[in-house]
Order: C-alpha cells, then structure tokens, then sequence
C-alpha cells in the first residue's frame, strides 16, 4: 500500500458525511411511510380483528401469510399493533433503496405509493453511491491491515523468535540479541558479535541450518520494508512539496497576468498619446 492510498484515508469525514445523508434520508423516508401507512394500518387493524374469528370459521385453510401482513396471527388469539411502526418502516425504507424488497411491506395508500416512486428514485443512486465508496475505503483499509499484518508477522518471524534462540544459544542478552539481528540483516556486520562461532560452544545441526534460512529469508524482508519506507518518505515528500508549490504558482500567475494587463494599458497609453485620435467634422 502507497502512501497515495493511505493519505486517501483522509476522505473518511467526507465518507462519514455522505454515509450520515444516507441515514439521514433512510430515516425521513421511514417517517413519511410510518405516517401514511399507520394510519391507515390503524384503521385497518380494528376492523381485522373483529373479522377474525369469522376468517378462522369460514377458512380454515387460510394462508398463515396471507394476514400476517397486516400483523395478525392465526395461531393464537392476539394481533400486533400493525407493521408500520417507526422502525419497522425504516426497515422498509432501507429495503427500498438497496432494492431488496422482500415483500412482507408494501405502501397500499396512493400518497404511499407515489412518495415510494421519488422515494426509491433519489435513493437508489445515493445508495450506489455511498456503496460504492465505503467499498472502496474497506478496500484501501484491507490492504493496509495486510501490510501492516506483514509487517507484524515479519517482524516476528525475523527479529523475536530469533533473538530468544540467540539468547538461548549463544548466551546473548535480548539487548544483544536484536542488536546482531538488525546488524546482520541489515548487511551492516560489524563481527563484534556473530552467532555459531563460539567454540566453547557445541551447537546442534538444526541451528547453522537454521541460520542460512533466517538470513537468507531475513534479508529478502527487510530490504523490502527499507523500500517500502523509502516509497513512503518520498511520497509523502512530493504530497508536501505539491502542496507548498501550488500556492505561489497561483500567486505567480495572477501577478505575471497582472503585470502584462498592465504593460498592455501602458502601451495604449503610448499608442494614444502619440497618435491622438481627433473626431471627424460631419
């Protein structure tokens, strides 16, 4: 990850801006279809029940879904207090503009049903819209936490487990360890201190292996975090620079403009006061 990506994670208050519209406008819908459409659910819900019983009687067979609409239940002798509560009806807006529409809702008064048409014709694009850029920030965090897991991972693979075999091995303090860590892999090699080489030492066969691995490995790791940082600084260099630059630019354009208006009206000027222009007699 560049530090262009990471300097783009300076968008989030724009994102969170058009993500707090978004809400904002989900929940004004929900408020508009919860005043349409509970009063009539209302209306609707004391005739339902007193009609009940007789549907029970009559139809015994009735689709358990076919009311569940409206919020009745056919199992048992009680009814709930409609489905066009607040936040029942801002769920029914958010399934509007992300068009999942599962059709358990549905707008049956003709001022319902006209807002639902502007309603879903605004925020369908919004929702595209603030889709489009929290996918793209989700991806820019992922691939920096995948860098930043990495680094973490290598810093462990390279620097932590092989300072506590140090230690272990060569009798090194953890001071002493990281430090010959560092200065081997980073090809500095100052030989005052350089593992398996003690003869006092008798050091298994796994441990030379072992070394050839760390530091072949290790090298390869850390001169591509070197170049990563190296990367960073000089973009963060040039993001400076350009935007120091940008400024005196501007101030040195409007001046350079400025400068040939005015050469141009002291021309004139000149042109006019040595070929002064005498009206014609008619």
């Amino acid at each position: 990850m560049g530090i262009k990506e990471v300097l783009n994670l300076g968008r989030v208050p724009s994102i969170l801006m058009l993500g707090t519209v978004y809400v904002i406008y989900v929940l004004l819908g929900g408020l508009v279809f919860w005043k349409v459409e509970g009063d009539l659910g209302k209306k609707d819900i004391s005739k339902l029940l007193m009609s009940k019983q007789k549907l029970l009687e009559t139809y015994p067979c009735l689709n358990i879904q076919d009311v569940s609409k409206v919020g009745l239940s056919l199992r048992g002798n009680y009814t709930t207090d409609g489905f066009w509560k607040f936040t029942s009806s801002a769920v029914f807006a958010a399934t509007v503009v992300t068009t999942i529409g599962y059709g358990n809702m549905s707008p049956a008064t003709m001022p319902g049903q006209i807002f639902c048409v502007f309603f879903a014709l605004i925020g369908i694009p919004l929702n595209l819209l603030v889709l489009n850029r929290v996918g793209k920030y989700m991806l820019r965090c992922t691939r920096f936490f995948i860098h930043l897991v990495s680094c973490l991972c290598g810093t462990v693979l390279f620097f932590i487990v092989p300072m506590i075999v140090f230690q272990q091995q060569e009798g090194w303090t953890f001071s002493e360890a990281i430090y010959y860590c560092f200065i081997t892999l980073s090809t500095i090699g100052f030989g005052d201190f350089v593992a398996d080489n003690n003869p006092d030492k008798t050091y298994p066969t796994w441990y030379s292996i072992l070394m050839a691995c760390w530091i072949f490995f290790g090298l390869a790791w850390l001169a591509l975090l070197i170049n990563l940082s190296i990367d960073i600084l000089e973009r963060l260099n040039n993001h400076f620079r350009s935007g120091l630059c940008c400024k005196p630019q501007d101030e040195d354009s409007g001046s350079a403009e400025g400068s040939q208006g005015t050469q141009v009206e002291d021309e004139n000027e000149i042109k006019e006061y040595a070929y002064p222009q005498y009206p014609l007699d008619s």
